[in-house]
């Protein structure tokens, strides 16, 4: 119970990584809030942690900034504070070339995935700001750091536009004790994998990441002191090419 008496918010916490953070998080008893657009898998990922305290859920559409003001406002109520920010909620379209993404899709994809994590960064700062201290986790990609076809344009775009934003608000934060890390997995086992163009067969999901794979590391760095930043970590299946 490392983690006793912090709290955490965790956006796409419904599925994949964001619920292996929650579960992760909880087992070290962090009070954690998980928020989605789903109220059923919200419901099914707190059922996985049965200690104390319980994971608390919170329907929310983070690209959209009212949706994402209200689960800040939840989680500080719920929680009293919010000590750790994870940035988790992504998406993914099956049509991700140029020549055939539809703008429609560029906008929902962009929108979640940076605009996502810029709105709930923007509400939860200030009051990390006045505690001098915090923590924000993104779950970029390595895709936000050398641009594939197999994330595709909007994917890419939006995993480098989320990357940018965390080494920001690091840089102009880093004097008032908030952290900003920014975490580059790889191909992990998670429903987005159901969005490939080409099914992803059983063998290569066993063979890659995992979501408690990442939720380790997650922790890990929420472990560290306040003296120790952790700017940017790549973690990817071991057969995966580094570039």
């Amino acid at each position: 119970m490392r983690l006793k008496g912090k709290t955490a918010v965790v956006t796409g916490g419904g599925t994949g990584i964001g619920a292996g953070c929650a579960l992760g998080l909880a087992q070290e008893g962090c009070r954690v809030v998980i928020s989605g657009r789903r109220a059923d898998k919200l419901a099914e990922a707190a059922s996985q942690w049965t200690g104390d305290p319980a994971i608390l859920t919170h329907v929310s559409d983070v690209g959209d900034r009212d949706s994402a003001n209200e689960l800040i406002r939840f989680a500080e109520k719920q929680l009293g504070r919010i000590d750790i920010l994870i940035n988790c909620a992504g998406i993914n379209t099956p049509k991700r070339l140029m020549h055939d993404i539809s703008p429609e899709d560029w906008d929902t994809v962009l929108r979640v995935n940076a605009t996502g994590a810029f709105n709930c960064i923007k509400a939860a700062l200030p009051a990390m700001r006045d505690r001098q201290d915090g923590l924000i986790i993104n779950i970029a990609s390595t895709s936000g750091m050398r641009a594939s076809m197999l994330g595709g344009v909007a994917y890419s775009a939006s995993k480098f536009a989320m990357a940018a934003l965390g080494t920001c608000v690091a840089l102009e934060e880093k004097d008032h004790g908030i952290r900003v890390t920014n975490i580059y997995p790889g191909e992990v086992e998670t429903p987005i994998l159901d969005k490939r163009p080409v099914p992803v067969s059983a063998e290569h999901r066993a063979r890659i990441l995992q979501p408690s794979d990442v939720a380790d590391m997650v922790v890990a760095i929420a472990l560290l002191p306040p003296r120790a930043h952790v700017a940017d970590m790549i973690i990817k299946p071991t057969t995966q090419p580094h570039s």
